[in-house]
């Protein structure tokens, strides 16, 4: 009679069906918190991005979010959607994260990347969040095969990068830009001038440091205004031709995640083709 029962229950617990955890419902308040969880979550798990979602200017997934409800960017919404985790950005508004956190909301927050070991490690924060972990890894293995192939194609050539922006501004060495520069093994020429984060500089400083390429994050030859008109000087045109420019959109360099693998690219098949026509030979 022990065996039998002991059979018994076993057949029991065999026959119990089993149930998945629920997926977390998730909201973000952010355009780099979106682009992580539209790359990691299913779309049943996403309840609203965020108000920039689906600006194609700042929003490398900008043509998947308007499958999505935009959010306000405030708490109201939020606390009426009741998700079960908002992702958010450390620089969005203090007070509408502290009347969330006051709410009951689960709040997970991400700071701003400023190495490739940081923005590998969002990438499995955000998979832990979402629940899939499998997916973030994944997605960091792919990252790495991208990192590599870049130093291959870059390897040795020592060139000295400025990576210039509107007004002057120069992304320094602990930028995630200067981070991804470093990573392939391309010098930031920032690092001259004795930037850390970043910096606005005058056009007299660039032409002094005589850098080997500029770094762009817009092409076009249009001056709309006095922050574009900077980049586009004539003195800066006469030094730094097409050829010695090179443009990584903004949208793909301001976030972590997919977006840095998409300027890798970018970036690796710039060096390829100024390659073929000799304007990086040694």
């Amino acid at each position: 009679m022990h065996w039998a029962g002991t059979i018994v229950g076993v057949a029991l617990l065999v026959a119990l069906p089993s149930f998945a955890a629920p997926q977390p419902r998730i909201a973000s308040l952010n355009v780099c918190t979106d682009q992580l969880l539209l790359s990691l979550a299913d779309p049943g798990q996403i309840i609203g991005l965020s108000p920039y979602a689906r600006d194609d200017w700042v929003s490398w997934a900008s043509g998947e979010a308007p499958k999505f409800p935009v959010l306000s960017g405030g708490a109201e919404d939020i606390l009426m959607l009741k998700p079960d985790v908002v992702v958010a950005s450390l620089l969005d508004k203090r007070s509408t994260r502290e009347l969330l956190r006051q709410n009951g909301m689960h709040l997970a927050e991400f700071a701003v990347p400023r190495t490739m070991d940081e923005v590998k490690a969002q990438i499995r924060q955000m998979g832990e969040i979402t629940g899939h972990v499998d997916r973030a890894n994944a997605l960091v293995k792919r990252f790495d095969a991208v990192v590599q192939r870049a130093r291959g194609v870059i390897a040795g050539r020592g060139k000295r990068v400025l990576p210039l922006s509107r007004r002057g501004w120069v992304s320094g060495r602990t930028s995630l830009v200067g981070a991804l520069l470093q990573e392939v093994g391309l010098y930031n020429a920032a690092d001259e001038l004795g930037m850390g984060d970043g910096g606005f500089v005058s056009l007299e400083a660039v032409i002094a440091l005589k850098p080997d390429l500029l770094l762009m994050s817009q092409e076009g030859d249009r001056a709309e205004d006095q922050g574009r008109a900077f980049v586009l000087h004539p003195a800066l045109e006469k030094l730094y031709p097409l050829d010695k420019r090179l443009v990584i959109p903004e949208r793909l360099t301001v976030c972590g995640g997919m977006t840095l693998i998409e300027a890798l690219k970018v970036l690796s098949t710039w060096v390829r083709c100024a390659d073929t026509l000799g304007d990086l030979a040694n």
